[in-house]
């Protein structure tokens, strides 16, 4: 392979011609944290306590001050990597991160969490890392802190940035639950419309479609969606000609039709469907009866806790799935059709703008690996 002029072959890779590289034990040392009891940590004390999963809850004193990297040494999450700073304690499960003179520790972080140090655990029950064996392993190291610190400060704004993007999605979907709570219960009232709620069961108002096919002895190969690939409104639904997981019979959707999961793992995987299509049987494919409620309604109602609650008052012990038997009766209050119209667009007018966080949210952390990937083997120069 032709190297571009100013790089060179190394055991890591192509580096920069003046790039270098360097065991973790040239960069760093590391050391193990101290003993603590779950006695001695609580929810109320001064200072951070981590261990191997990560934050562990708080305690009356610190074990370091400054910046750090910290590496789960045992436990669920052994080789996660996480960067702190401050006052903090450091338990025995937590290997602490210490960057020398020439060293950025911002940029250190960056560079073993990419290294993806869980694959190098130990086994035996309990998963865990040994000092010795990380600091041998080999890193690509900058000519310059300089430069160290010029990578760290980018991929440390593409981190607020996602970040950001997290809060803002955390708070629209607290503000969507609050609508949802007020709007579809009638507690709060759009301008223009009163009068009484009625109160039906849900059976009244939808009824699941029984129709099954088989694609593979009928030749059918429509858009078809299986349980783990519904998401309200991700788009994450299988392509035209698919035929799933290979399963004999599939269930038939028709645009307006609201899809939800039976399965108790699934009861929060819903869609209000837009085109015709065949399901995993594992999926309800509610048909609503249009002069009771409009499909858009229908799909606010099923998103709701006291729906995912009723649905998961389920039967079988190996897969857990919802009883129609139960979910029928349960009771909804109703509007007229042109409230729930007006409600379901305020609604779904919200979810548009949730999906379309979550989609920069998407691209952002997609950004964010390419960027490390470039910054963090000098693909890309920053000084």
């Amino acid at each position: 392979m032709d190297l571009k002029p100013g790089y060179k072959q190394t055991e890591v890779g192509v580096l920069p011609a003046d790039w270098e590289v360097a065991k973790l034990a040239a960069v760093c040392s590391m050391k193990s944290g101290e003993g603590i009891t779950g006695a001695h940590i609580d929810q109320f004390s001064t200072y951070p306590c981590y261990g191997g999963n990560g934050l562990r809850g708080f305690t009356a004193r610190f074990t370091h001050d400054g910046r750090y990297a910290l590496i789960g040494r045992q436990g669920a999450l052994c080789g996660n990597v996480l960067g702190v700073e401050g006052k903090f304690f450091a338990s025995e499960h937590a290997i602490v991160v210490t960057a020398s003179a020439r060293t950025d520790i911002r940029w250190l972080t960056f560079v073993i969490k990419k290294m993806r140090l869980n694959q190098y655990s130990e086994s035996s029950a309990q998963p865990g890392l040994s000092v010795s064996k990380l600091l041998n392993l080999d890193l690509a190291r900058p000519p310059t802190k300089a430069e160290q610190e010029a990578i760290a400060e980018a991929l440390s704004d593409a981190d607020a940035l996602i970040e950001s993007l997290e809060q803002l999605i955390a708070k629209k979907r607290h503000l969507k639950q609050g609508a949802m709570q007020e709007l579809l219960t009638g507690k709060k009232r759009l301008p223009g419309f009163s009068g009484e709620w009625g109160i039906k069961r849900f059976g009244d108002v939808a009824q699941p479609r029984k129709e099954r096919i088989d694609p593979r002895k009928t030749g059918v190969h429509d858009f078809c969606i299986e349980l783990e690939h519904i998401e309200q409104g991700s788009g994450c639904l299988l392509g035209s000609g698919a035929t799933g997981d290979g399963s004999s019979l599939k269930a038939v959707f028709h645009s307006g039709d609201v899809l939800f999961g039976k399965l108790r793992a699934y009861l929060r995987k819903y869609w209000l469907a837009d085109r015709s299509g065949i399901c995993s049987t594992e999926i309800w494919v509610f048909l609503p009866k249009l002069s009771q409620v409009t499909p858009d309604f229908l799909f606010q109602l099923v998103t709701v806790d006291r729906f995912i609650e009723a649905a998961s008052i389920a039967y079988g012990t190996h897969m857990p799935r919802s009883d129609w038997n139960l979910v029928k009766n349960y009771e909804l209050a109703l509007p007229s059709i042109d409230e729930q119209t007006a409600i379901a667009a305020i609604l779904s007018d919200m979810d548009a703008e949730i999906a379309a966080l979550e989609a920069r949210l998407a691209k952002a952390r997609q950004i964010k690996q390419g960027m490390m990937y470039n910054l963090l083997t000098g693909r890309i120069r920053l000084v």
